[in-house]
């Protein structure tokens, strides 16, 4: 992500300054106020588009979701945005040596993007930027009469959650957040048999992002590290919760039919960072200069649903251990764990479903006190339907293992053909608030902390997302 704004810079841009104050004094009031100004988003459905007019905000992570839109039929990207010159001319060779028209470019400084945000040919905003800069872009994005699609986490503080529904709300916008891993193959296969009952009535999950990044630091200037490492400085708590937190919320149906009710947070020392800078790096460079580094190198946070269910956060950018996102769900008749995949189901050979005995055949397995490894069966019978319509294209196409292309295609197809988004503004609220309440509940001794009904109620009514194709 190569947008690059000082905290000045960002102080500058906010447009959340006057919302704020309204919070400050009123939090429930303020938001009471907002949903008279508008109404719910859920299941929000725009009028079909001939094509979809895309703009694109950061080149480091934005580059894949550029070249995704060069590929998907309908899409068409007329505006680019990135303040680091080089990238941004990048980006406009990008789309011309895919033999299409030359976009817009925005670049003259970090408030670029509002002028294009002026443009007529703009219907959506793919914003890849700073975190800081995520929901200050989404609202005048929005404002602006665009649809906002926004790299994780949609916000870091719980008074940008809060806007960016609201906002929704008053401008009947979609905002999306880009949350990839919800469309893995393995986390659409589990989703499938999620929905298929296969696991029972759902008790428990565990969700994480563990991914050690430290050479993010090498970047010092320009690019991920230059900023992202001063968020470990100053924060503590799970910053990063919603790879492995979505697919799960997906799973149990969050905002539609269930929704998170509080949690506890606890974080680790912080030594990772501060000894990879001191061995990394000469005494006197920047990062030997932050006097104390907060936060803990991993963090555990516990979330209650409303209906009792249990769900487990990891997050740790930091250890040197394998990557895991750990995707695990537990049921009343069994449980799908992740890294490695792995299933242990409690039936009777004769009551499985049909399709798994269609695949294994007399190699069945039943014994619930082992897990099941072979995985080729359960895809035979459980692949859902939007991997086996999009997988090979995806595969060939790349990006995460195939993930940010479905991600994408969809977003496009159903903007295309008028129909809601499997994310909504809630989902991005709800998932990016765990950041902020993580923080507070660790600077509380891990006291238990409310999550806010963003829905303000109509998850009761709301079914859970169906198997889309």
């Amino acid at each position: 992500m190569s947008y690059q704004a000082s905290r000045r810079d960002f102080l500058k841009l906010s447009t959340l300054a006057g919302y704020g104050a309204a919070v400050a004094m009123s939090p429930m009031a303020a938001h009471a106020q907002a949903a008279a100004a508008g109404s719910t988003v859920m299941g929000l459905k725009t009028p079909k588009m001939d094509r979809v007019r895309v703009a694109v905000i950061g080149f480091g992570r934005g580059g894949g979701h550029l070249g995704d839109m060069l590929k998907i039929e309908g899409a068409e990207v007329t505006a680019v945005c990135d303040t680091h010159q080089g990238r941004l001319n990048g980006a406009v060779k990008r789309v011309v040596d895919a033999g299409r028209p030359k976009p817009a470019a925005f670049g003259d400084g970090p408030e670029a993007y509002k002028k294009m945000l002026e443009r007529d040919d703009v219907d959506i905003v793919y914003i890849a930027t700073p975190w800081e800069l995520h929901a200050p872009m989404a609202l005048d994005a929005m404002k602006a009469g665009k649809h906002a699609f926004i790299e994780v986490p949609a916000a870091v503080t719980m008074e940008e959650c809060w806007a960016l529904v609201d906002t929704a709300e008053k401008t009947q916008r979609h905002c999306m957040m880009l949350e990839n891993v919800n469309y893995g193959r393995e986390e659409l296969m589990v989703l499938n048999m999620v929905r298929q009952g296969l696991f029972g009535e759902l008790l428990h999950g565990e969700a994480a992002y563990i991914h050690e990044l430290r050479g993010q630091m090498n970047a010092v200037e320009h690019g991920t590290g230059s900023w992202r490492t001063l968020e470990y400085a100053r924060r503590n708590g799970n910053l990063y919760p919603t790879h492995g937190l979505g697919p799960v919320a997906q799973y149990m149906g969050i905002n539609q039919g269930d929704r998170f009710d509080y949690l506890s947070s606890i974080s680790s020392p912080a030594l990772g960072r501060p000894l990879h800078a001191k061995k990394h790096f000469p005494a006197d460079h920047k990062w030997n200069q932050i006097k104390q580094w907060n936060c803990g190198d991993i963090n555990t946070t516990i979330i209650k649903t409303i209906k009792g269910r249990s769900i487990m956060v990891q997050w740790d950018e930091t250890s040197p251990r394998p990557y895991s996102r750990h995707n695990l769900i537990q049921g009343t008749r069994g449980t799908f764990a992740g890294f490695p995949n792995r299933i242990a189901l409690d039936y009777k050979k004769e009551e499985l479903p049909a399709a798994i005995q269609k695949a294994m055949g007399d190699k069945a397995k039943t014994d619930y006190h082992s897990w099941d490894q072979n995985m080729a069966p359960w895809f035979e019978a459980y692949d859902h339907p939007l991997w086996k319509r999009m997988g090979a294209e995806a595969a060939r196409v790349g990006g995460h293992g195939g993930m940010d292309f479905i991600m994408n295609w969809r977003v496009i197809y159903c903007l295309l053909n008028g129909e809601p988004l499997d994310q909504s503004v809630y989902d991005a609220a709800a998932w990016s608030a765990i950041g902020p309440l993580s923080e507070a509940s660790v600077a509380k001794r891990s006291q238990s902390v409310d999550v806010p009904d963003f829905t303000r109620g109509v998850w009761e009514r709301t079914p859970p997302l169906g198997i889309v194709t």
